[in-house]
């Protein structure tokens, strides 16, 4: 016997059908992903040779003890990329949204900047840009 659905149930199933293509797109990405790995391994060229299984990493070749220390300012250029990065990520809402925002967002950005540019002169007066 099929329960009976209350007044809600025709407008949830009418809001679960909006996603509908959503999961038909997941779906079909899914499959097509799956078959071009699949042909990439089955019809892919298999011709190992030294150089290409020999281990790379970080920018430096394998040449002796895995455990050996690499030079702090690969690092030090590495988290300055980073930084920068996501100066930019925040500048473009921002700028977009600058009406909005009006002189408060300005101000805020402004400081945001202002410590952005105090790290990046201390990074470069420490001398973690320079590659002797």
């Amino acid at each position: 016997m099929r329960a009976a659905a209350g007044p809600g149930a025709s407008a949830t199933y009418a809001m679960l059908q909006n996603y509908v293509p959503i999961l038909i797109f997941l779906g079909v990405a899914a499959v097509l992903g799956s078959v071009l790995i699949g042909l990439g391994f089955l019809l892919g060229p298999r011709k190992p040779d030294a150089e290409k299984l020999s281990a790379y990493e970080c920018g430096f070749e394998a040449y002796s003890d895995t455990r050996m220390k690499f030079d702090v300012r690969y690092y030090l250029v590495a988290i300055l990329f980073i930084v920068f990065d996501l100066e930019i990520a925040f500048l473009f809402p921002w700028a977009v949204a600058l009406d909005a925002v009006g002189m408060v967002g300005l101000a805020a950005m402004g400081v945001f900047l202002l410590i952005l540019v105090v790290g990046f002169v201390y990074e470069w007066k420490k001398g973690a840009l320079e590659w002797d």
